[in-house]
């Protein structure tokens, strides 16, 4: 499993609405619980030489880029789509932006109506 931390300055802004810190008072989010949230998506990853790269956690908002195989892959959207599902389900996550656009606003908006629902459900 590959995945690099670097502390900068957001490289793009977060696209969904202000979804506040739900209470938590943190700089960073652990670069490890947010692998661990990959889990299932790791596995396919690792078969077609897929790599995470976490570019920052600052203030809850995850940076991710894919990288490696996923360049240029037909399924990238897809697998971003499952990263941000598994990720936003997480309290410590206020947003998860992917750096190279791999996630198209049509999706986030269906996994972000999907996770309203769950939550209205609990």
């Amino acid at each position: 499993m590959s995945a690099t931390l670097t502390v900068s300055p957001p490289m793009v802004q977060s696209t969904s609405p202000d979804r506040g810190f739900r209470g938590i008072d943190m700089a960073e989010v652990d670069k490890q619980l947010i692998l661990q949230s990959v889990g299932p998506v790791q596995a396919i990853l690792d078969a077609h030489d897929g790599i995470v790269n976490v570019v920052d956690t600052t203030d809850g908002i995850i940076m991710i880029s894919l990288e490696g195989g996923c360049t240029g892959c037909s399924s990238t959207p897809m697998t971003a789509m499952q990263i941000y599902y598994s990720l936003m389900k997480l309290d410590e996550v206020n947003d998860v932006v992917f750096v190279n656009g791999e996630l198209p606003a049509y999706m986030r908006a269906f996994i972000d109506d999907k996770l309203g629902v769950e939550r209205t459900e609990e």
